[in-house]
């Protein structure tokens, strides 16, 4: 991603798919392994793919002879790594606590919906929500990709040209542009999937399951769950453009207490015994808080400088 190579991963991927689908037929097909066989062809897999990747990272993300810091000086008998451990860490720990708040939140949810009344139904219909919400993030998280690979571009400014304030506020004022236009697609993409995950469980819900009384529970979840969608847009779009800004302990922060608050919410929420579509507006208002700071902040830094 950092060095905007979309190929790589892409090889990987097939590597690692053929790799898994092979291992399936062998090892559970075959062999008859089981879900032994099939953890054993998805570890494989994993390996496949991982492995893919190095050459082409060793060639294009480090220089010749490094070691990322994991060996000592005197046996790579160079200077020491620009990556060492406080940098990694540095950059590191805000970013899991990024992952961890993403995920944290999902499983809020589901505990939640999993303890109020009408089960099976009400399960089954959170579990569709959900999954549609999976099917759409990936619209929506390659432009926070993109953002994470070009941004840094603009950012930083070459060092022939930083002694220059008018090529300093221009080389600006062109990230500043780069993002709104990203902010703009991603509002577009974002009400365009939404409209779609929403449709699909509003009128035709049998797309997802043939079960009627889990059609009649999810139902009541379309407009929450585009509105979700569409908000996690602003959020996806930002929360790149903050991380190729290296904010990252302003994003930590936000995620951290926008997480920590969302648990007692989801708990009140199960003892009342209310329906599923009140985890699902939580989750919305707790999209809605996220893509508030994150745009807000962006636009409180518009027209400043690094120097600022």
């Amino acid at each position: 991603l950092g060095a905007k190579d979309s190929v790589t991963p892409l090889v990987s991927i097939l590597y690692s798919t053929i790799v898994n689908v092979s291992g399936d037929y062998l090892l559970v097909s075959k062999l008859h392994m089981g879900l032994k066989g099939a953890a054993i062809a998805t570890l494989c897999a994993q390996l496949a793919g991982t492995i893919a990747m190095i050459p082409a990272a060793r060639r294009k993300l480090l220089s010749k002879g490094s070691s990322l810091g994991l060996l000592p000086r005197w046996m790579t008998k160079r200077q020491p790594d620009e990556i060492s451990a406080r940098t990694f860490l540095k950059f590191a720990a805000p970013v899991l606590t990024l992952i961890l708040g993403k995920i944290s939140a999902f499983g809020f949810m589901t505990n939640a919906a999993a303890g109020l009344p009408g089960q099976p139904a009400t399960l089954a219909a959170h579990q569709i929500a959900l999954s549609l919400f999976f099917f759409a993030s990936p619209f929506l998280e390659v432009i926070s990709q993109i953002a994470q690979a070009f941004l840094p571009t603009y950012t930083v400014l070459p060092k022939e040209e930083r002694g220059r304030k008018a090529d300093v506020a221009e080389w600006h004022a062109a990230s500043e542009r780069f993002v709104f236009r990203l902010e703009k697609v991603g509002l577009g993409v974002g009400v365009l999937i939404a409209s779609v995950v929403g449709s699909i469980v509003a009128f035709a819900p049998g797309i997802v399951t043939k079960d009627a009384g889990v059609q009649a529970a999810a139902k009541p979840l379309a407009l929450i769950l585009a509105a979700g969608v569409s908000l996690t847009a602003p959020v996806a779009v930002s929360e790149g453009a903050l991380i190729a800004r290296k904010e990252l302990t302003y994003l930590a922060g936000v995620y951290f207490l926008s997480t920590a608050l969302l648990p007692p919410v989801l708990r009140r929420i199960r003892s009342g015994g209310g329906p599923v579509s009140q985890v699902w507006i939580c989750f919305a208002l707790f999209q809605l808080f996220r893509s508030t700071c994150f745009l807000g902040r962006i636009l409180a830094t518009r027209g400043k400088t690094d120097a600022e």
